[in-house]
């Protein structure tokens, strides 16, 4: 159900809107949708009790992310509603992490634990020297982080995206021999 393949945290949450385009696929439609997010990213073991507001928060925060990344992507300054929003959300606790007997890990904590988690993420990214794109397929506007050698890594996900546009442009070519 969610897609973890944009290489930072924060732009995996920002993901969770598809092709904002064209359409607003919310994947967060419910307080029971981010609790899944938050197991499904890792930052909690167990779905926690999230309400209207703690969603809320968490759309406003994927939101913010989302324009703060794409203005970092095209060098443009960052909104300062956005920044605060961020900066707010990044204080808070961070989930409780620690180790089983059998070596795996635990993760702990409220939702609002793993709101920060997301911000400070978010703030990492966007305060480094890392490359954002968006997708290079034109009905997706996933971000993801460039680390490819030369910074030419053209879709969010090869496998999807990637495989669209490559099998589209080969049906393309082959419909007019």
């Amino acid at each position: 159900m969610f897609t973890f393949v944009s290489g930072n945290l924060a732009l995996d949450f920002a993901g969770t809107v598809k092709a904002r385009t064209t359409t607003f696929d919310d994947a967060l439609a419910t307080p029971a949708d981010l609790a899944d997010w938050l197991v499904a990213a890792e930052l909690l073991d167990h779905a926690p009790d999230c309400d209207a507001t703690t969603l809320d928060r968490a759309v406003r925060l994927r939101e913010a992310a989302y324009r703060m990344a794409v203005a970092v992507s095209g060098s443009e300054p960052l909104a300062d509603a956005d920044r605060r929003l961020v900066n707010d959300c990044a204080k808070g606790e961070l989930p409780a992490i620690g180790l089983r007997p059998d070596g795996t890990i635990t993760r702990a904590g409220t939702p609002a634990a793993a709101l920060t988690a997301i911000a400070r993420s978010a703030i990492e990214l966007l305060g480094s020297s890392a490359t954002i794109k968006e997708c290079g397929r034109p009905e997706c506007t996933r971000l993801y982080v460039d680390a490819s050698r030369g910074g030419t890594r053209r879709w969010c996900d090869m496998t999807v995206c990637g495989n669209r546009v490559k099998s589209a442009a080969f049906r393309a070519r082959h419909a007019t021999e």
